[in-house]
């Protein structure tokens, strides 16, 4: 089976074009399931019965493998990788029949996407400023682009400074290295050529006197490219300062960028394409009517609301 998978990966990674990290992810739901499978005494894709892929599906979902439990929505995305393994080895000859075909995946509650309002955002965007110096201009730089662009954090800190035209738009690559160009609003273009003159020069010094250099935009103290990690830690800081209550990601910044973009008119469409969506259906979450948005409608409407 390692083998099997190996090849697997690969076609991902080469065929399909999946990112690094979408890859990734599917290693780390199939190396699970592999493990699984090899406890069970299936030495062979070729041996696996749709009970055992059911069987295995309520294992990780309660923790009996040994892992983390998952929630429904991780058991969904474990059952998506294990079906595209399955499809991978019946399409190479491997298998006669794919056992996952008729699992079904558990049930999900469909919950709205958390995002701030336009009021936390502001306070969060302005507390990652403190100052002048590089790194706190990096930071605003760095929140700014994720709330005007709507990219996703692995996105925003993959940008090269050639990516970045002119100050009003940028070029994102996107799952399966899918290229979009976006917008980018006044505020967000002034944080980042402010980063590029008064801080970027700086922060390259410090790779250039270790003999390294990057094209990236945004880099850490030592003149490398940003991770997602470091990133984090950014939004983290930055949400303790505004006094935020409520847990804050970089997705949720991203959440925040539809929403609001819908809230204040914007077609379903143009915020699929922003978004970098392949299907509109992902998209239409956002225009779920929100409990706040049912009350403020039934209290301006009814005549007996107040």
């Amino acid at each position: 089976m390692d083998a099997v998978l190996s090849d697997y990966l690969a076609h991902l990674r080469v065929e399909r074009g999946l990112s690094v990290n979408t890859t990734a992810a599917y290693r780390r739901d199939l190396a699970r399931y592999a493990a699984y499978l090899t406890a069970a005494g299936r030495d062979s894709l070729a041996h696996v019965t749709e009970a055992d892929v059911d069987a295995y599906l309520g294992a990780v979902r309660e923790g009996e493998d040994g892992g983390r439990p998952l929630s429904p929505s991780s058991c969904a995305r474990a059952l998506a990788a294990v079906r595209g393994w399955h499809r991978f080895a019946r399409a190479e000859g491997l298998t006669d029949v794919d056992p996952s075909a008729e699992v079904a995946a558990p049930t999900q509650v469909r919950r709205l996407p958390h995002a701030l309002s336009i009021d936390a955002v502001a306070r969060l965007l302005a507390a990652a400023s403190g100052g002048e110096e590089p790194v706190a201009l990096r930071d605003r730089a760095l929140l700014e682009l994720l709330y005007s662009t709507g990219g996703r954090i692995s996105e925003v800190v993959g940008l090269d400074v050639d990516d970045v035209a002119d100050g009003d738009a940028v070029r994102l690559f996107g799952k399966g290295g899918k290229e979009r160009v976006v917008p980018v609003g006044s505020y967000a273009g002034d944080a980042v050529s402010a980063y590029l003159v008064r801080a970027r020069p700086s922060l390259v010094s410090a790779g250039a006197a270790r003999g390294r250099s990057t094209p990236a935009l945004f880099l850490n103290t030592r003149g490398n490219r940003l991770s997602r990690q470091s990133a984090w830690a950014v939004l983290q800081r930055a949400a303790e300062r505004a006094g935020l209550a409520e847990h804050v990601s970089p997705h949720t910044l991203r959440h925040s960028f539809a929403t609001h973009l819908l809230a204040g008119g914007a077609d379903v469409r143009v915020v699929q394409e922003l978004l970098g969506h392949a299907s509109v259906t992902t998209t239409q979450i956002y225009t779920m009517v929100t409990p706040d948005a049912l009350r403020e409608v039934y209290a301006a409407a009814h005549p007996r609301a107040l």
